[in-house]
């Protein structure tokens, strides 16, 4: 208690960890490379430019933790557990997109994502837009015409 209470003098919490991407250090400097390169665009160019990603989503259950608080005997009560499934629930793949009119349509992978299945969700739903990537392996595989 003594510690906890010095520890929040100071404004420091206990907290789950947030999650985030893991970008190396060639991601950082592609991206602050491309942020620099188009730093005086006007506002019509942004208008053409299109930003997607993909991500898997679990179909039961949760990936990270999370805090509850309760009291003696009371820790098995419903309201403080996060149900789960034997041998996972399962994941979907997602596509999505946004510029700035708003978002694109939301596409299901089926399957493994690949070169040739990125292409043609590309070709399905790119029309008058600038694509900016993400260097993701997958994308410039066979990838030179788009």
């Amino acid at each position: 208690t003594t510690i906890s209470r010095a520890l929040h003098k100071v404004g420091l919490y206990g907290r789950v960890a947030r999650r985030k991407p893991l970008l190396k250090e060639n991601h950082k400097k592609s991206r602050l490379q491309f942020a620099t390169s188009h730093v005086g665009d006007t506002a019509n160019m942004w208008k053409k430019v299109l930003w997607s990603d993909e991500t898997k989503m679990e179909l039961f259950g949760q990936n990270a933790k999370r805090y509850v608080w309760w009291k003696t005997n009371t820790a098995h009560h419903s309201e403080h557990t996060i149900p789960t499934v034997k041998y996972g629930g399962g994941s979907i793949m997602l596509w999505g997109c946004f510029s700035s009119a708003g978002t694109g349509k939301l596409v299901r992978v089926d399957g493994k994502m690949d070169g040739a299945k990125y292409k043609a969700i590309l070709e399905e739903n790119l029309l008058e837009f600038t694509f900016q990537q993400d260097n993701d392996p997958k994308q410039s595989q066979g990838n030179n015409g788009m």
